[in-house]
C-alpha cells in the first residue's frame, strides 16, 4: 500500500477488498459516517451503479440530529425499506474502515430488522 495511506484507509482498502472476494455476486451495503450525519448505499459492483441510497439528509429522517443512534435506526430501516423495492433482499454489509460500534453497528442492526439478510 501507498506510504501516505492513513491507517483508516489501509483498514478500509483491506476490508472492501476482503468483500469483494467473498461477495458472490450480491450488492454491497457501503456506510460512510461523519460528525454530523450517516450514509448507506447498496451498491452493485459488477454493474458499477447505486441501487438504493439513504441517510439523515432525506426529507423524512432530516428533522432528527444525524450524529446519534437513533438517526443510524431511522437510516437502516430506510434503506431497507428502499433496497426491497429495488429487489434486493441479499447484501455484503461494507462497514468501511468504521469499527462496529455504535451508529454503524444500529444501523446494521435496523437494516437486519428491516428484512435484508447479511
Amino acid at each position: 500500500m501507498s506510504k501516505g495511506l492513513s491507517l483508516f484507509e489501509k483498514r478500509r482498502r483491506r476490508n472492501r477488498t476482503a468483500l469483494r472476494a467473498r461477495s458472490g455476486g450480491r450488492p454491497r451495503l457501503s456506510v460512510h459516517r461523519s460528525g454530523k450525519h450517516i450514509y448507506v448505499q447498496v451498491i452493485d459492483d459488477a454493474q458499477g451503479k447505486t441501487l438504493a441510497a439513504a441517510s439523515t439528509l432525506d426529507k423524512d429522517v432530516r428533522g432528527t440530529n444525524g450524529g446519534n443512534v437513533d438517526a443510524a435506526k431511522a437510516v437502516g430501516a430506510r434503506i431497507a425499506e428502499i433496497a426491497k423495492q429495488a429487489g434486493v433482499t441479499q447484501v455484503v454489509f461494507d462497514r468501511g474502515g468504521f469499527l462496529f460500534h455504535g451508529r454503524v453497528k444500529a444501523l446494521a442492526d435496523a437494516a437486519r430488522e428491516g428484512g435484508l439478510e447479511f
